[in-house]
């Protein structure tokens, strides 16, 4: 059981994969749903202050660089336009957003990516990490009420 619980927390961690797969395969496996839950959500948050912290002050460390200079510059100035456009667009709904991005079950979007906008954004780290944390609840959910409805259906069909 515990090996099976190993696998959730580590498949949580994978980029693109995340919580959402994490999930589907508790549910599959037939593994207790809260405890199977809060390992798939543990694991998919511990990247976020690293990936948070560390993707900005790369780019800030290799703007100065001779090969990688232009590139982490590039990313750096349209991060920055980016996040002036989007607070005068957004204002504090920035963080909603932010939230509604983690959460939506959809390819590409996710703890990881949402991080790394927010990193990229210069975004506040402490509200950028509660609120992709709510993302990832908010997945989670709709996650596990997907996987429930698919693998009953196919628990009926038997």
């Amino acid at each position: 059981m515990l090996k099976k619980y190993i696998i959730v927390f580590l498949i949580s961690m994978v980029p693109l994969i995340e919580l959402r797969g994490a999930i589907l395969y508790a549910v599959g496996f037939e593994l207790p749903i809260w405890p199977s839950c809060l390992v798939a959500v543990l694991g998919n948050m511990l990247p976020v202050p690293f990936i948070f912290l560390f993707a900005r002050r790369i780019l800030e460390w290799g703007k100065d660089k001779k090969v990688i200079g232009g590139f982490f510059r590039w990313c750096l100035e349209k991060g920055d336009k980016a996040r002036v456009k989007l607070e005068s667009k957004a204002g504090r709904g920035l963080y909603i957003a932010l939230l509604l991005f983690v959460g939506i079950p959809l390819p590409g979007t996710g703890a990881w990516t949402g991080t790394l906008a927010a990193s990229f954004l210069n975004m506040d780290f402490k509200k950028s990490v509660l609120y992709v944390l709510l993302g990832v609840l908010l997945a989670g959910v709709i996650m596990l009420i997907a996987s429930l409805g698919v693998f009953g259906a196919i628990s009926l069909a038997k």
